[in-house]
C-alpha cells in the first residue's frame, strides 16, 4: 500500500488529522490498535460544543465517521516498524506494508492504573478517575482520594483541594517522596496522606469503601490516580526522534519531530494531555504536511 501520510494511532489527534488530510485531497491511511485511552472516557463535559457532555466511545464514533466521510482510509492493526527511506518511510504493520511520504504518530499512552480489584469497572462508572483537569469540576465538594506515590503529585492535590475541602492523599503502602515543603503545603491546605496499604475496594452505590491492611475503613466519592502515563513513542525514538523525560516527543511548533517527515500530536507529544490540545496539534500536523507536499510536487 502506498499513501501521502500514514497516521499511526486512531484516537481524537490521529483522527482529526485524517480528517484535514483527507479534506487536503490527500491520500491517508489511518492504522488503528484500538487503544485510544479517550475510549475509556465515560463521560467529559470540558470539550468545548458538548454542554451535556459526551462518552469517549461516542466521540471516537463521530471522529470516525467525519473522517470516512472524506474518504480517509482506516485500518485495524497494529504498526510493528517504521523505516524510514530517501522520499519517506516504510512501515511494517499487522496488515501489511505500507509507503507513505509522511508519518503523523499519534499513539498517545495508558494512564498507570493502581493495583485495586475491580478498576476499570470503577472507571467506567466514573468513580476512578485520571484527570483533574478534565473533570475536577464534576468532583466539587466530594469526598476526593488521590492515590500518588514515589515523586508525589502534590499540584494534583492542591488542585483537587480548589474543589473540595476534603482531600485525601493514598500511598497505597508505597515509599512516597515528599519534600519538607511540600508536605508543609498539604498540611496548610489540609489535606491528609495516608500510607497504609490499600488491602480491599469496595462500590457503595456511588462511593468507594477503601479498606487498609490495618482495618482503617476510609470512604470517597471519588478516587483520582495520579501514578504516570505510559507513552508509546518507540516507533518515533527507533528513529532517532528526541524525547523529553517522561519519555513524551519533542516537536517543533508546527508539530514536527527531528526526524524529516515525522510528525506527532496528541498525548504521545510534551504538554497538556486534552482532547482539545490534540485536536489543535492534528489541525497543525496536517497543515503542514499537506503544504510540504505541496512544495515537494512543484
Amino acid at each position: 500500500m502506498k499513501t501521502d501520510c500514514l497516521i499511526v494511532g486512531g484516537g481524537p489527534a490521529g483522527l482529526v488529522a485524517a480528517t484535514y488530510l483527507a479534506r487536503f485531497r490527500r491520500q491517508v491511511i489511518v492504522v488503528d490498535a484500538g487503544a485510544s485511552r479517550a475510549a475509556l472516557i465515560p463521560s467529559t463535559h470540558n470539550l468545548i460544543g458538548f454542554p451535556a457532555g459526551i462518552s469517549g466511545p461516542a466521540l471516537l464514533a463521530r471522529m470516525r465517521a467525519q473522517a470516512d466521510e472524506y474518504g480517509a482510509r482506516r485500518l485495524t492493526g497494529e504498526v510493528t516498524a517504521l523505516t524510514a527511506e530517501k522520499n519517506g518511510f516504510i512501515a511494517a504493520t499487522s496488515v501489511g506494508e505500507i509507503s507513505a511520504a509522511k508519518v503523523l504518530i499519534a499513539t498517545g499512552g495508558l494512564d498507570v492504573e493502581p493495583a485495586l480489584p475491580a478498576v476499570r469497572d470503577a472507571v467506567a462508572r466514573g468513580l476512578v478517575r485520571y484527570c483533574p483537569v478534565c473533570d475536577a469540576f464534576e468532583a466539587s465538594g466530594k469526598r476526593i482520594g488521590l492515590i500518588s506515590y514515589g515523586e508525589c503529585r502534590v499540584k494534583e492535590a492542591l488542585l483537587l483541594r480548589r474543589y473540595s475541602p476534603e482531600v485525601t492523599v493514598l500511598t497505597a503502602g508505597e515509599e512516597m517522596q515528599l519534600a519538607d515543603q511540600d508536605a508543609e503545603s498539604l498540611k496548610a491546605k489540609g489535606i491528609g496522606v495516608v500510607e497504609e496499604p490499600v488491602a480491599a475496594l469496595a462500590r457503595e452505590a456511588n462511593a468507594l469503601s477503601l479498606t487498609t491492611e490495618a482495618g482503617r475503613r476510609l470512604e470517597f466519592d471519588v478516587l483520582y490516580c495520579a501514578l504516570g502515563t505510559k507513552l508509546r513513542a518507540e516507533l518515533a525514538a527507533g528513529l532517532g526522534a528526541r524525547t523529553d523525560e517522561d519519555g513524551a516527543l519533542v516537536t517543533d511548533r508546527h508539530m514536527r519531530t527531528c526526524v524529516p517527515g515525522l510528525f506527532a500530536a496528541g498525548d504521545i507529544v510534551e504538554g497538556l494531555s486534552q482532547i482539545a490540545v490534540a485536536a489543535g496539534q492534528a489541525a497543525i500536523a496536517a497543515t503542514t504536511i499537506n503544504a510540504e507536499l505541496l512544495s515537494a510536487e512543484q
